[in-house]
């Protein structure tokens, strides 16, 4: 038997190499399950925030800055983003965010909500075609908990088959069950009103994918003005209110879109506003820059 220069048999040594080693490998194992149970605990605290009459109110934002901001309110229960002003903010178009771009820029707001201890939802667009999955597993890795799934082809324009939108959620919610995180919420896109067809079809679309899984339907249409009471009382009647509606801020002293408290009074259960916040950044930096200039 071998015995080094401190007198230990170096069979020893092995063992104790072996013990380390296997105790490294339990802890790294025992990191991950944890991570993906903490992780799912906040997409179950999420998804339990989408109470019909008394709606999650989501200010979508685009990067760490905005998401630090937002997340420092004591309103604000979760942080979402919205593609179309992540895309601006990192200098291209909402239809040329490519998936890396998307990662790099989510994984900083993630940081935020983290350290917030805020659940985050990010709009996914399309979910980037053949890698949806993809997709999905990288934003679980850096703890995000929910997702905005259109049901559109981002590059043809053109509306996916119900079967095949159907499909899509089921495959987000088989890929989020994987990773440790069986409660991911999905916000699923119907827009057959928006795109010139009826809200009828919305609503029958809408209930499809509940049924396969979603948590809400985000409806969009109704023209300039946006979806009258009207026709936000008839999606929620027609959904058992499990809707996101988008928050129109007002533009103007004439312009009277529909409140978040008239929205609940309707019985939405999530609310958000999409770009606006990143507009209304442009717009304060402009007033403050020509103010300046002004002087």
């Amino acid at each position: 038997m071998y015995i080094n220069t401190f007198g230990v048999p170096a069979i020893f040594i092995v063992e104790i190499g072996l013990l380390q080693f296997s105790k490294s490998l339990y802890l790294s194992f025992a990191k991950g399950k944890m991570s993906s149970v903490s992780t799912n605990a906040k997409a179950q605290n999420f998804k339990a925030l989408h109470v019909p009459g008394q709606p999650l109110i989501l200010v979508n934002v685009h990067d760490a800055v905005s998401a630090r901001i937002v997340a420092s309110l004591p309103e604000c229960k979760a942080l979402a983003t919205a593609s179309f002003s992540v895309a601006l903010s990192n200098n291209t178009s909402d239809a040329n965010l490519d998936l890396e771009t998307q990662i790099v820029a989510v994984k900083a707001i993630a940081a935020v909500a983290q350290e917030a201890n805020k659940p985050l939802t990010v709009d996914l667009q399309d979910g980037y075609g053949d890698q949806l999955e993809e997709a999905v597993k990288k934003l679980i890795e850096i703890g995000v908990v929910g997702i905005n799934l259109e049901d559109c082809d981002q590059k043809t324009d053109v509306m996916f088959s119900e079967t095949i939108a159907i499909q899509r959620i089921k495959r987000v919610l088989a890929v989020a069950a994987e990773a440790g995180v069986p409660d991911f919420v999905v916000n699923a896109r119907s827009d057959t009103f928006l795109r010139g067809g009826t809200l009828d079809e919305a609503i029958r679309r809408g209930k499809l994918y509940l049924e396969a899984g979603a948590t809400t339907i985000y409806v969009l249409g109704g023209g300039p003005g946006g979806m009258t009471s009207e026709l936000v009382k008839k999606t929620v009647d027609g959904l058992g209110g499990r809707v996101n509606f988008g928050l129109r801020l007002p533009k103007g002293e004439d312009a009277k879109p529909l409140t978040s408290t008239q929205l609940a009074e309707l019985g939405v259960a999530r609310i958000s506003i999409g770009p606006q916040l990143y507009f209304a950044c442009v717009e304060a930096i402009k007033k403050t820059a020509h103010t300046v200039f002004a002087k």
